[in-house]
């Protein structure tokens, strides 16, 4: 199981590659999948807020070029499909629209149910990363400010305390800047959950900020896919 995994090694933070299948053709899906196996990349996540494509079509292509675990990581009920190893069963907790507290959930529920794929109940908490991104304005829900981490630790409390397995502190694709580390220290510090963290990690200095704040999994997206030379040293970051 994903999930045990990640549970008992939080103290060892992993590296997730974030693949959004919206900027994907098959020529680059080989690269990234190449990349990730030669440079020690431990997970690759598939996903995005908006996604018009075939995510079904897309996990194969992945399957077929990676021995990685696969895990999807939604946007909207939409992007379920069962060729993954995994899902990331997102509650967006630090918002109050309803679809993404429990609508979108319905409605994908019994396709889920029984099914081959892993089930990861997430708590999806958006932390504000200085532009609006395109999770935020999807899911019509306000970030919480970088600079009130108290608010971010009682969501990820309350998020614990419902039973959700992993906490997930997001700035959103494409942030200017990445969750800061104070909150994730002080989120780590109250919850006993796995804690993955993403958005806005473009640089080595913030991976190892993030690891040595307590993340047990950090996710890269978009410096991996502007620039596939530099996942090699965004992967050795936390590694060493």
């Amino acid at each position: 199981m994903l999930y045990h995994k990640l549970l008992e090694n939080q103290s060892q933070c992993s590296f997730a590659l974030l693949l959004d299948p919206e900027k994907l053709n098959v020529s680059k899906v080989n690269e990234l999948c190449t990349r990730a196996l030669a440079f020690g990349v431990d997970t690759i996540l598939l996903g995005g807020s908006l996604v018009s494509t075939d995510v079904s079509e897309i996990a194969k292509n992945i399957k077929s070029n990676s021995s990685l675990p696969l895990i999807l990581f939604p946007g909207s009920a939409l992007q379920y499909t069962p060729h993954v190893d995994a899902m990331l069963f997102l509650t967006l907790i630090s918002g109050r629209n309803p679809e993404f507290l429990i609508g979108n959930h319905i409605q994908v529920a019994m396709r889920i149910k029984g099914g081959q794929v892993e089930i990861i109940p997430t708590g999806y908490i958006l932390i504000d990363g200085g532009v609006t991104t395109s999770v935020q304005y999807i899911s019509n829900t306000k970030p919480i400010p970088a600079n009130k981490p108290d608010i971010a630790v009682a969501t990820a409390v309350a998020g614990e305390l419902l039973g959700l397995k992993v906490i997930y502190l997001e700035a959103g694709s494409g942030a200017q800047s990445p969750v800061p580390p104070a909150i994730i220290e002080k989120v780590r510090a109250n919850v006993s959950i796995p804690l993955i963290v993403g958005g806005g990690l473009r640089s080595p200095q913030q991976l190892r900020d993030a690891k040595n704040a307590g993340a047990s999994m950090v996710v890269v997206g978009t410096a991996a896919e502007e620039n596939p030379y530099q996942l090699e040293l965004l992967v050795a970051a936390i590694k060493k």
